[in-house]
């Protein structure tokens, strides 16, 4: 007949007497307790993930290393000096616009992947797909439900201090797509406004879309900047989103590149007039060229004084005029009063005239 007998975790010993080791009580905990679980805090962490704050412009974890190698818009300086424009004068087109006082404030301005931003995109909104004409591509702007509906409440006539009523579950009717579509309309004449000092381009409203799968405009992998803006009307207002890819911004990028700038990016017309009258009033040395012949040096070296050099030309060749080692054109010899004349007979070179075009 066995005995139960209680043994004591101190008092377990090897059969060589030693105590166990920290690997076996470590395995024994294991197949006791279980392997411990992270919580979802943990994971988003690892990750890089943190829903609660949608706006912190680092990241941590997996996500910091998969973004390394996206362009960052901070090496586009002049960007924040465009869309500082576009929020003034937004300011104002948006208050004649409502007829209402509206503040425009700029929230964000970062870069992120087209793929990325389709997918977190709060529905139900209203996706604008605009075409830049000189940019030969494409951009989106996103309204959200917020500021769709609290503008379709200040152009009807809704009630100061009362919230814009949101109706969840039904598309967005034909009011309110034309309304918002007006609203787009008046942001993408202020954009196209604040890229004037920089380099005129026209943005055009193709189309509005209510499914992000519709306004695809570049590859889920493509980079693109992302520009956030609140707009607040006294107590109602919402977001919109302007999204520009890279691929837009591209045949521009070397204006966006610049450091400094001021309202007029750089330009001093005055420095400009002065220089082009300045420019006009230069003297220049002209040279008129009989004849060129090639010698040896041997033969340099042997001239004396009375020796005759015999040219190619004569009375009636073109002489070439030039300007140091331009040419400029052709005329032909002769004689005014007691000064020997060249008469201009063909019009100006091509190299002349690329000359002049590089110095203005």
């Amino acid at each position: 007949m066995a005995e139960n007998t209680d043994i004591d975790d101190a008092d377990i010993t090897t059969a060589d007497g030693a105590e166990p080791s920290a690997w076996e009580n470590a395995e024994a905990d294991d197949n006791g307790a279980g392997e411990r679980i992270l919580n979802q805090d943990e994971i988003d962490s690892l990750l890089g993930f943190d829903l609660s704050d949608d706006e912190a412009a680092e990241r941590t974890g997996i996500r910091a290393i998969i973004n390394s190698a996206l362009v960052s818009y901070e090496r586009l300086p002049m960007l924040e000096i465009v869309f500082d424009r576009l929020v003034r004068y937004m300011t104002t087109s948006l208050r004649n616009f409502t007829s209402d006082n509206v503040e425009v404030s700029l929230d964000n301005i970062s870069s992120i992947r087209f793929g990325d931003y389709l997918n977190s995109i709060p529905l139900p909104a209203i996706l604008s797909v605009f075409k830049a004409e000189e940019l030969e591509n494409y951009g989106l702007l996103t309204v959200d439900s917020n500021l769709i509906y609290s503008i379709v409440d200040v152009l009807l006539g809704g009630r100061r201090g009362t919230a814009a009523m949101r109706i969840e579950g039904r598309p967005y009717t034909t009011i309110e797509r034309v309304l918002v579509q007006r609203m787009v309309e008046v942001v993408l004449a202020d954009a196209r406004a604040a890229f004037e000092p920089l380099t005129p381009v026209n943005f055009t409203l193709d189309r509005l879309e209510t499914n992000p799968r519709f306004a695809a405009i570049a590859r889920p992998a493509n980079a693109a900047i992302l520009v956030k803006l609140r707009i607040d009307m006294e107590d109602r207002g919402g977001r919109i989103e302007l999204l520009l890819p890279y691929a837009t911004l591209e045949p521009i990028r070397k204006m966006l590149l610049q450091q400094f700038m001021g309202e007029k990016f750089g330009r001093d017309n005055i420095w400009e007039g002065h220089l082009a009258t300045e420019l006009w009033s230069t003297k220049l040395e002209v040279r008129a060229v009989l004849d060129e012949k090639q010698i040896s040096l041997k033969e340099v070296l042997n001239l004396q004084v009375g020796q005759t050099v015999l040219l190619n030309a004569t009375p009636d060749s073109l002489i070439e005029l030039r300007a140091g080692s331009v040419p400029l054109t052709h005329g032909r010899m002769g004689r005014r009063n007691q000064s020997i004349a060249i008469r201009v007979e063909a019009p100006l070179t091509s190299s002349a005239r690329e000359a002049i075009q590089r110095s203005k």
